[in-house]
């Protein structure tokens, strides 16, 4: 009978090969910030100027928390992997389509429907989520996630 663990362990490759994967994913959507933040640190009389500035923080900021926030994506998304047993691709296609209807669909439909968001707009935060879930799922099955793979 097998057991789960309150934080069942997860391949620490997989979840540092998911945090790149899932960061690089975010970075598309944070693109826009980190491009006007580039600017102005070119317009800035000196580096020092840029540094001391609002914008700098608030960038160093969003990397940050968007880097954990993609490594403990990983971790989650593993450890589901993990937990129901998910070998194949379409299993794994399938665990992220129920995780992105978890997570991110609800705010998908906000946007569409309450906030009257455009529909390109929506549609690459949609795309990005998607590979945040679906993609991470299929490629955390492919690299492996279980520590021990007789498990």
């Amino acid at each position: 009978m097998a057991t789960l663990h309150y934080l069942p362990p997860v391949k620490p490759s997989a979840i540092a090969l998911g945090t790149v994967f899932n960061h690089a994913a975010s970075l598309a959507i944070m693109a826009p910030l980190f491009g006007d933040t580039y600017r102005k640190a070119q317009a800035a009389s000196t580096s020092e100027e840029f540094f001391k500035s609002k914008e700098a923080a608030t960038a160093a900021a969003t990397w940050g928390s968007s880097l954990v926030g993609s490594a403990v994506q990983a971790y989650g998304v593993g450890a589901l992997i993990n937990a129901t047993g998910t070998l194949s691709y379409k299993g794994a296609a399938y665990l992220g389509s129920l995780i992105f209807m978890a997570s991110a669909a609800p705010s998908i439909v906000s946007q569409l429907v309450t906030e009257k968001r455009p529909l390109d707009t929506v549609a690459v935060g949609a795309l990005a989520r998607v590979f945040e879930t679906v993609g991470l799922s299929m490629f955390l099955t492919y690299w492996g996630t279980r520590t021990n793979p007789f498990d």
